[in-house]
């Protein structure tokens, strides 16, 4: 059975959080060091979900929510405007996800390229198996469309 694009999203938002994780643990614990887990909570208020986790295993959507509401404090040091455009684009996309919204070809492409990206600008290694989504999903068009 094909993949479709809202499973090909899933996919990325999986590697999102498994790529960004490590990144956001280290930036602030750098930023706070001791304090970095009451930090992290002052910004994300009540997460039950999250609370009791190291913050490199929460979630791609806590994640991204922690990297916006912390940006001016810790990760503007490190990353660019750019980056923040692609935190907020990565937002959108994780939320018409979670709320089972729909995802065209060129939706999804847009989708993967953002996280890879974001992957790319903080070197995690996940960023090249969403390149090869990226590619697979190219393949498949062009063959749609030939």
């Amino acid at each position: 059975m094909a993949i479709t694009n809202h499973a090909r999203v899933g996919k990325a938002l999986e590697l999102l959080k498994s790529g960004l994780g490590p990144f956001v643990e280290r930036e602030l614990a750098n930023a706070y060091k001791d304090n970095a887990a009451s930090e992290a909570s002052r910004f994300m208020g009540e997460d039950r979900q999250n609370a009791k986790k190291p913050v490199a295993e929460w979630d791609a959507a806590a994640l991204l929510k922690l990297m916006w509401e912390s940006w001016n404090d810790v990760f503007r040091k490190t990353l660019g405007p750019a980056e923040r455009s692609l935190l907020s684009e990565l937002r959108s996309h994780r939320n018409n996800w979670a709320h089972q919204g729909t995802f065209s070809g060129d939706d999804a492409y847009r989708a993967l390229d953002s996280a890879c990206r974001l992957l790319t600008a903080v070197s995690a290694p996940q960023s090249a198996e969403i390149e090869k989504m990226k590619t697979e999903l190219l393949r498949l068009r062009f063959d749609e469309q030939a």
